[in-house]
Order: C-alpha cells, then structure tokens, then sequence
C-alpha cells in the first residue's frame, strides 16, 4: 500500500471506525510538545483537576480517597496532589471493579499486564488512553522521520497481535504496510527467514523488544550476514531496558540509530527517545513524581521511585500510582526546544530469554503470560534451571484454586516441549536478588546467540 493511502485514509478511517481519538490527539500533541515547561506543567493541572474529578463522580475507590484527602479541586497544585495517598499495584489488583468507570464514552476494555515486577494485574483502559499511546509513538517517530504509513517491522510477541492472524488481520497489516514477525519464534532458521523478510520489506523502522532486536542483531554478525536497508531511518526498542551493548550490535548492524522507548500497559507509553537521546516524558499524559522510600519527593537529580499519574485513564484512572520503576529526572531541557521533561535514567529489570527443548531460543514474555492470565496469581518467578527444568516460585490470593497448577503445567508444555517438568512452589514473597532488583525471569541455559 502506498505510503500516503494509508497515512491519509486507512489508518484514520480505522481510528474513526473504533471510536479513538488518535488523530485529534496527536494535532494537539504536535502544538503542546513545542509549549514552555511552565506552559506544560499548567496544561497537566488542568487535566488532573479533569482526571480527578471523574474518579470522584465514576470510582468509588478514589472517590472515598479523594474525599479522605482533603485535596483542594478547585485550587490543584503538585504540592496538593501530595495529599493523595499513593496507590498500588496490590489496590489495583483487588478494587479494580470500584476503580472502573464502565460507561465512559467509547467502553472500558479488559487488559491483564503482569509489569515489570512480577505481579499480573487485571484493569480497564479507554479510547482515550489508547489514543494518548498511538499518538505518542507517531510523534516520537516523526522525530525520526518516520511517519504514519510507512513501512514498518514488528518483532513483536503479544498474544494480542499474535492471535488475530486470520485474513482480515493480515490484510490490516498490508494495508498500514506493517510486517509482523512473532518473537517467541527465534531459532536460527527463523531468524534467518526474518532476515530474508526484512530486506524484502525494506522497511523504514523496525520495532520490537530490545532483547529481541538485539538477539537478530547478534545472529547475523555471527553468521556473517549482510544487512542492507536503504530507506531504514531507526530502530525503535521497548519492553524493558536497552542495554549500551545491545544499542551498539544494533546499530553496528541495522547501520541506523536506535531509539528506546519506555512505558507499560497499565500506564501507558510514558517517555521516548529523540535525535539526542534524550528520553523525553509524555508530559502532556502522564504526571511523574520520583519519590525516596518514606514517599517523599527526591532532589532534582537523584534517584526514586517513580509514582505516576495517568492524565488519559479515566476508564480507570491510575491515580498516584507506584510503578516499581526507579528513574532520575534530569535538569536539562529537550535540545531541540521542547517543553516535555527529560528522564535521565530509567532501571528496570532485564528480562531473559528461555530455551525450548528443540533449541530455540523463546522470549521470557511467553511465559509471563501464562503467570499473569493465571487467576489468583499475586506474584511470580520463573527460573529455567536446565533446557527441561522450571521452577516457578508463586504469591498467591484468594482467587488461586488447586486446579491452576495443571493448567500452568499444561501451558508450560506447550510452549516448551511436551517432556518439559514444571515445579511449582507457593511462597509467601519473591525474595530480591544480591542486587536488591526481584528479577521476574531467570535462565540458566547457555544459548548459542
């Protein structure tokens, strides 16, 4: 499909058809990113104030916060906001239902995220929050130039995506002229088949998990294979951390620049990286405070923990919440004269690959899922001992019944191999490593790549 049919036709067509915002959203998005930073810090009260008073009127958990606070709506400042108790993964897990607004304009839709920690959570997000999210990555890819229509390559693994494969699915994909290759399929001969698709494709952005990137990345220099992309302007990475050696193999090889991204799917796309490398914030959509153990708020330049505010969750809002990320705001400014705030740093917890008894090579994410769909799973480990061993160490609640230990098996053999051997532990806590990060997944199997 040309470039311009699907910018300028399919994918407002089908963005209109679903009831999201996406191209309003991102008109606005483009004008505000080029606001001050006071200018952008006011925008953001005057969507909190909006955000908060539909928590009070919808969600009956916030609501009795909001009210126990003693927050001043009428007069919202950061300091006010403060008021507010922080909230959990742990509130989330067990109010969702008092949480969601279901009859906010465009429907509340079912998502389960297991997050960075370990702990999978059931919640509700809107048109809007999906249109903050499409919006963001088009304009963060414009910063590339990269732009809406192009063509575009997913080493992607979601269930979502990967499920809807039958013909109207693949049609889709043609039309916004994206190529979807599954991540949880990287064996050698698929890793050379994904090559071979992608000089095809010739794409001008390939995005995917930075693990996953990189694992290419490395198996062609290995195999002498040579990449040639002429109309490749970046690689864009996402789901956990971008490593310094992963962005120099990727970009020794690709012959572009990498750009990581940083988000989850309960908060949504929280921050991208421009030209600069710097990682700028969706300031116009999400609130961040970085705060020290006791809940207070860090020094400019220090690290904390980062407690967010989602400014377009009003399907269910996430209001002060405790992300389990530890992040450093910096006190520089965009380079490029943006108003959007910079993070200078972002932890997170590198997640490994898995061996499947044929050899290959199956990204951590397909086991997580089967953890974090499990009802009455509060927490989790998994930790591949040997090509056919995997201990999981499980928190449970109450929703955990006997019967999800032979479901979670049988999954487990049908990603891994059939003759694979599953040792389920219920603990009371996922004890930290030395390094005090609680790694969600642990391989100890050598791999060849």
């Amino acid at each position: 499909m040309h470039p311009f049919i699907s910018r300028n036709i399919v994918y407002p067509f089908q963005e209109k058809l679903l009831n999201r915002p996406t191209f309003p959203y991102l008109k606005e998005l483009e004008k505000t990113q080029w606001l001050s930073r006071a200018e952008i810090e006011a925008l953001q009260l005057k969507k909190l104030h909006t955000l908060l008073n539909i928590a009070k009127e919808h969600c009956p958990w916030h609501a009795k916060r909001i009210l126990e606070s003693g927050i001043d709506l009428e007069n919202l400042t950061f300091p006010e906001l403060q008021k507010l108790p922080i909230m959990s993964k742990t509130d989330a897990q067990q109010n969702g239902e008092q949480m969601t607004w279901q009859s906010v304009p465009g429907g509340a839709f079912r998502y389960t995220t297991g997050g960075s920690s370990g702990q999978p959570l059931i919640f509700h997000f809107g048109r809007y929050r999906q249109a903050s999210d499409a919006a963001g990555r088009i304009r963060a890819r414009r910063w590339w130039g990269v732009n809406v229509g192009d063509p575009e390559v997913y080493l992607w693994g979601a269930p979502v995506e990967l499920n809807k494969t039958d013909r109207i699915k693949t049609i889709r994909d043609r039309l916004l002229n994206q190529l979807v290759l599954n991540a949880f399929q990287m064996s050698p001969d698929m890793m050379s088949n994904y090559l071979a698709a992608i000089r095809k494709f010739n794409p001008k952005c390939i995005y995917g998990y930075a693990s996953s990137v990189a694992l290419l990345a490395r198996f062609a220099k290995e195999t002498n294979q040579k990449i040639e992309l002429p109309e490749l302007k970046v690689i864009c990475t996402t789901g956990e951390p971008l490593y310094d050696e992963q962005r120099q193999l990727i970009s020794e090889i690709f012959k572009v620049p990498v750009a990581n991204e940083f988000g989850s799917r309960d908060i949504g796309f929280t921050a991208h990286e421009n030209r600069h490398h710097q990682m700028l914030q969706m300031s116009e959509s999400i609130i961040i405070e970085i705060l020290d153990p006791q809940g207070k708020p860090v020094n400019p330049g220090e690290t904390g923990e980062a407690v967010m505010t989602g400014l377009c969750s009003e399907a269910q809002p996430f209001i002060r919440y405790r992300t389990g990320d530890m992040m450093k705001l910096s006190p520089e400014t965009d380079k490029d004269g943006r108003g959007l705030h910079v993070i200078e740093e972002i932890t997170g917890r590198k997640t490994d690959f898995l061996v499947h008894q044929n050899g290959s090579i199956v990204h951590a994410l397909a086991a997580i899922y089967v953890l974090r769909e499990t009802p009455g799973v509060e927490q989790f480990k998994i930790i591949q001992h040997d090509i056919d061993q995997f201990e999981i160490q499980i928190v449970t609640n109450p929703m955990w019944t006997d019967q999800a230990k032979n479901s979670i098996d049988q999954k487990f053999k049908y990603r891994f191999g059939e003759t694979c051997n599953t040792e389920i532990n219920l603990v009371e806590e996922i004890l930290p490593e030395a390094s005090g990060k609680i790694r969600q997944v642990v391989s100890k199997v050598q791999t060849a790549f």
